[in-house]
């Protein structure tokens, strides 16, 4: 669950994380009182969870109220990237002096948190690494221990702060530290973090987005969470407690579990096909729910169906009759290739090899391994057909 910008910096304020005194706006009255609280210029930033807002005209200075007031109306109802601005948040215009970027996020290969930091602020972190991979610096974080303070003088020292600075640097990066874990949080980042012509430090951009799993945690912000901002399909995968996120190219991908998907994508993609989505319908899901799975697998631009499941928690034959069903159920139109590993893998290939009238381009295809599932599927895309396979 991604937290909107304002809502982020409640929480950053609440840590005593410096940030820019602002308010969100919902209306054009609420705009004007806002800016003419503030005072001077300001800075209107569209509240809406996607990145690229600056480029797409969601973030504008204002000179003064009746300005902020007049770019507030070009705002509200803006399209970026497909999400719609229903809050406008106004926040005190800095003259930034340098830019940096700090954030923290789970890594899942080392199975613990990260701490990054770089000289290079303002831009997606991600666009850094490829472009300018020395100016990032990361370190590993025990759990058991924590961050600690050295770790942080260590990375101020890399990306150049000041003396004088260095201090505030360590005393945001603990307390993000500390969000990280009272928020159950995957990411929480400042970008940027910008220096104040007085060498202060300020989160002029805050990104928090928190793990679903622990959710159950933190129910005040289930109750806050903003629709407005999902599809229709997005929101109706959460309510079958499925992870979806659409991709816009020709696979539908459905695996049970994140990383399982994310496995499974990322061999798609080396062999020159782009997924239409990402479904996961998690490791312990039954029959029905692969069913449910499979529809939204179908959805976007798919033209073929890619099921790959490693069953622990429950057998590969559960998962197997919920593709038997959705085979019956639903009108399946395009190719369906599917690999199941686990338990009971030879009960679940059994029951698909029984699934009748499922050939052609409609056809249902088995593979061993996730290898072969994925090469499979990129002959069918491709319009290739192989002998192998039902």
């Amino acid at each position: 669950m991604r937290l909107h910008e304002y809502q982020a910096k409640q929480i950053l304020s609440q840590y005593g994380i410096p940030v820019p005194r602002g308010r969100v706006a919902t209306s054009m009255d609420e705009v004007r009182e806002a800016a003419e609280q503030l005072g001077a210029r300001v800075v209107l930033k569209a509240q809406v969870l996607t990145s690229g807002r600056g480029s797409a005209g969601g973030i504008r200075l204002a000179n003064d109220a009746s300005e902020a007031e007049q770019l507030a109306g070009q705002m509200f109802g803006m399209n970026i990237r497909g999400y719609m601005t229903s809050k406008v948040l106004i926040d005190e215009a800095i003259d930034v002096e340098e830019a940096f970027y700090l954030g923290i996020a789970i890594d899942r290969t080392l199975a613990q948190p990260v701490i990054v930091a770089s000289a290079r602020g303002g831009i997606e972190i991600a666009q850094v690494v490829h472009e300018m991979p020395e100016h990032v610096y990361r370190i590993p974080i025990d759990p058991l221990l924590g961050l600690r303070a050295y770790q942080a003088r260590e990375l101020a020292d890399d990306i150049g702060l000041s003396r004088e600075q260095i201090p505030q640097f360590v005393s945001i990066a603990l307390s993000l530290y500390q969000v990280l874990v009272d928020y159950d949080a995957t990411l929480v980042e400042a970008n940027p973090l910008v220096a104040r012509a007085n060498g202060d430090l300020v989160s002029l951009n805050t990104r928090i987005v928190m793990d679903d799993d622990a959710l159950y945690r933190h129910r005040e912000w289930i109750d806050v969470r903003d629709e407005s901002q999902e599809t229709p399909i997005e929101r109706l995968a959460r309510r079958h407690s499925i992870g979806y996120v659409r991709l816009g190219g020709t696979v539908g991908c459905l695996s049970n579990g994140a990383g399982l998907a994310m496995a499974t994508i990322d061999l798609l993609m080396a062999n020159g096909v782009r997924p239409a989505n990402f479904v996961d319908i998690h490791r312990g899901a039954n029959a029905e729910k692969v069913v449910q799975g499979i529809r939204f697998a179908l959805n976007g631009s798919s033209q073929a169906i890619l099921i790959n499941c490693f069953c622990v928690l429950i057998p590969c034959d559960v998962i197997a009759r919920g593709i038997a069903t959705a085979c019956k159920e639903l009108a399946l139109n395009v190719p369906m290739v599917v690999r199941l590993e686990g338990l009971d893998t030879e009960a679940g290939y059994a029951l698909l090899d029984a699934i009748p009238g499922r050939t052609g381009r409609s056809g249902l295809y088995t593979a061993r391994s996730s290898r072969d599932a994925v090469l499979r599927v990129v002959d069918l895309v491709r319009g290739s057909r192989g002998e192998s396979g039902r």
